[in-house]
């Protein structure tokens, strides 16, 4: 049976920071970087930063709804943005940076306006959500040099996205908001002092450094999907072993000096939980081992994903 894929355009400011976070998630073909909402047809990147041609910078996705809902999406893109700014995105400012959804069909208008208002409701910022939505139009592509931005530079990538203040807003403003009496009522003693205190479990004496079933491990206190067994490995150092994240986007890498030695904690970035390190002696292409406290994941196995909200990644394990 032939997949019918659908479309997703949403303008966030600058697209080189638009495109990761959507990028890996299950059900998603492609995300391509461009211009819309202008009536100056086929535009450069030049004449749509200089203004007058109405277009603003966007993403669009082309995705299977079989897989991934238009929901979703839109959850993930309000997680990239300042949806309270009128006037551009972070440092960069002016018509072409503004926000919007553009929506292609009345079902996916309802579903932006109710999400719209959901976070218009939850009391999450104190000003007012600027963001537009609106009808879809003509998409141009941007020239070549900005599809897949984060890819092809990535060192630049990850300057720009801090320096512009994106990622600080990110971290300050989307993060999982619990206090620390609720999380020491759930989580376990071993998981709070892990995640939030920055502890590391005992090697070989954790809950999953040999787990051989399939499945996804998400974030013990918000539930983002992190790691797959897909990409488990046995790297013999009594920690479970990744050769990659699902969703680079939700994880975030901090120098980590402490106990004489400099390493690279890797971090949850919608809860800021402590997960553990990364290393350069990985087995795959990358080089990369993602060794992760056990305490800090929660394993959700294949025959579950459905039933818990994350039946888009069965594909995985098709």
């Amino acid at each position: 049976m032939e997949t019918r894929y659908e479309l997703a355009t949403f303008a966030g400011g600058c697209f080189w920071c638009m495109v990761e976070p959507f990028d890996s998630l299950p059900g998603v073909k492609k995300v391509v970087s461009g211009y819309t909402g202008g009536s100056v047809p086929n535009p450069t990147y030049e004449q749509v930063v200089e203004g007058g041609t109405g277009h603003v910078e966007a993403v669009q996705i082309t995705y299977d709804p079989e897989v991934l809902s238009y929901e979703k999406l839109v959850e993930m893109f309000w997680r990239q943005i300042d949806p309270t700014d009128p006037g551009g995105q972070f440092n960069d400012r002016g018509p072409s940076y503004k926000t919007a959804v553009f929506y292609h069909s009345e079902a996916q208008r309802m579903i932006a306006e109710a999400s719209k208002a959901r976070l218009e409701a939850s009391g999450r910022f104190d000003k007012p959500i600027a963001t537009k939505i609106l009808p879809a139009g003509p998409f141009y592509e941007a020239e070549e040099a900005h599809q897949d931005y984060y890819r092809k530079n990535p060192f630049h990538y990850r300057l720009y996205k801090e320096g512009s203040g994106r990622a600080k807003f990110i971290r300050e403003n989307w993060k999982v908001r619990e206090k620390d009496e609720e999380l020491k009522k759930r989580l376990t003693k071993l998981q709070y002092e892990v995640t939030k205190l920055n502890k590391t479990e005992p090697p070989f004496q954790n809950e999953y450094w040999n787990n051989t079933k399939e499945g996804i491990y998400v974030d013990v206190i918000s539930g983002e999907p992190l790691f797959s067994s897909k990409d488990q490995y046995d790297a013999g150092c009594g920690w479970p072993s990744f050769t990659k994240p699902l969703h680079r986007a939700e994880i975030e890498e901090r120098i980590d000096s402490s106990h004489g030695m400099v390493r690279v904690e890797v971090r949850a970035k919608t809860s800021d939980a402590h997960l553990g390190h990364v290393f350069d002696d990985g087995p795959d292409e990358n080089g990369l081992r993602y060794c992760i406290n056990s305490a800090s994941l929660r394993f959700i196995p294949k025959e579950k994903l459905e039933e818990e909200g994350y039946g888009e990644y069965l594909s995985l394990f098709e």
